[in-house]
């Protein structure tokens, strides 16, 4: 735990003892709100890591990862972003459906960078949600009523795209989702035009 102040740190050295024992998972989690970025930083990417390969340790502390997505603070809710979407796979008690409202908001955030990650992980929720695929696609597709300056909007839809991509292949009416990654073959985003040219490459 020590070396988590530094730059260098492997979040692979700090796995497997923070899956083995509560404290240091504790500690791991009191510490994505610290004031020290790179004890931040780090915490999260083991955290990360966890979610990704045993999300079911962490799923008992889902309401200290939905309440991040209320912080003031945009990095706070980024690291809720990312950690709900890969713990939707084992929610068994349907946990995301509510805070539905509060996460899906966030692609309309002040913070361009929030929205971008919130564009990029709704794909992975999708997936494991059948039930909620229809309204989460909707949500990306709102991206055009978002707050947002077009050419961050236009920045954004690359991350959809992303998204779209996660759950392509389980999306029964997939014309909608072709005729909007089709427009921005003529964005003014080099990253966007490039995402959707190899979407449409791969399922067109």
């Amino acid at each position: 735990m020590q070396n988590l102040n530094k730059k260098d740190f492997e979040p692979e050295s700090l796995i497997n003892k923070a899956i083995e024992d509560p404290k240091i998972l504790a500690e791991l989690i009191n510490n994505l709100v610290a004031k020290a970025e790179t004890i931040r930083y780090n915490s999260h990417r083991v955290l990360l890591i966890i979610s990704q390969n045993e999300p079911e340790i962490l799923y008992p502390h889902w309401d200290f990862f939905a309440d991040l997505l209320k912080s003031q603070n945009n990095f706070h809710k980024v690291i809720g972003i990312q950690i709900l979407a890969n713990l939707a796979r084992i929610d068994t008690q349907n946990k995301f459906e509510e805070i539905f409202d509060a996460y899906c908001n966030l692609l309309d955030a002040k913070s361009v960078m929030t929205a971008g990650y919130l564009a990029a992980n709704v794909g992975t929720i999708a997936k494991v949600k059948p039930n909620l695929r229809d309204k989460l696609t909707n949500v990306l597709l709102s991206i055009d009523k978002t707050h947002h300056e077009i050419s961050r909007k236009d920045l954004i839809k690359a991350y959809v795209i992303e998204s779209f991509n996660e759950y392509f292949n389980e999306i029964e009416n997939k014309e909608e989702i072709i005729k909007f990654i089709k427009a921005q073959l003529n964005s003014k985003s080099p990253k966007t035009r490039k995402a959707a040219e190899k979407f449409l490459k791969k399922y067109n």
